[in-house]
């Protein structure tokens, strides 16, 4: 049974990303973050691999309930207080 996401920061990570592949923290437990470092492990939650084809700014989902994972799309903005 997955659990719940967790939400690390409740806006987007503005990163100028190098070219090559990433694994973004869709579960919201890494230390890494956005990027996975394993904490997923066991929670039904898997990352999501994203190749950077050329250096540019990303804004990756830090709140995990981006309709256009791995990619923010303001849904922070919609969320609970919390």
């Amino acid at each position: 049974m997955a659990i719940p996401r967790q939400i690390p920061q409740r806006g987007p990570y503005l990163i100028e990303e190098e070219p090559g592949s990433k694994k973004w923290c869709a579960c919201g437990l890494s230390a890494t973050q956005p990027y996975c470092d394993g904490s997923h492990a066991g929670t039904g939650i898997e990352p999501l691999t994203v190749n950077i084809p050329v250096k540019r700014k990303v804004a990756w989902c830090g709140c995990k309930y981006s309709q256009r994972p791995p990619f923010c799309d303001g849904s922070h903005g919609e969320l609970p207080p919390g």
